[in-house]
């Protein structure tokens, strides 16, 4: 059974856990090991202040038989104002393929709807793609734009825009 809810400031360390284990399943191989490793544990706790009071983004937790397993961070777009921004999607690989993740996107897009976003935009690694296929999926389309983006190790990673409408077709 899937259920999502909103993050509160008692879920640090659970967002932090899956954050990390997402991002060493789906990044750490684009990294030298020891940055790897750092990243890794630096997503463990950044967490906290993510949802704390004055936090900016609305933060969605996805739990399958009660066990969280999926994060998303979502809130107007850091580009300017009109869409959304999907901030940060992750699921722990040990619910890949479960469906989790889609019901969790399922309810991200809901809320944005709700929050009055005709339109939202992601960005992802253009060398990841399991992530990419996902987000098809989900009914998002490649926009054309790309960007670098460096995590810190002077390495610089091509990132590439993913857009879909929030209304009915």
């Amino acid at each position: 059974m899937f259920t999502v809810r909103r993050a509160g400031p008692y879920d640090g360390d659970v967002l932090g856990e899956i954050h990390a284990a997402a991002w060493e399943a789906a990044y750490a191989p684009f990294f030298a090991p020891e940055f790897a490793a750092d990243g890794v544990r630096s997503r463990r706790t950044r967490w906290h202040e993510r949802v704390g009071p004055g936090a900016a983004a609305t933060v969605l937790l996805a739990e399958h038989d009660g066990r969280p397993l999926a994060l998303s961070a979502f809130g107007p777009s850091s580009a300017g104002p009109g869409p959304a921004e999907i901030l940060s999607f992750y699921s722990h690989p040990d619910s890949w393929g479960s469906g989790l993740a889609a019901a969790l996107m399922t309810q991200t897009l809901r809320h944005l709807r709700d929050d009055g976003f005709a339109r939202t935009h992601l960005w992802t690694l253009r060398d990841t793609p399991q992530s990419r296929r996902f987000y098809t999926k989900c009914g998002f389309t490649e926009s054309g734009t790309a960007r670098t983006h460096d995590f810190g190790d002077g390495n610089p990673l091509v990132q590439v825009a993913y857009e879909r409408s929030l209304t009915p077709p």
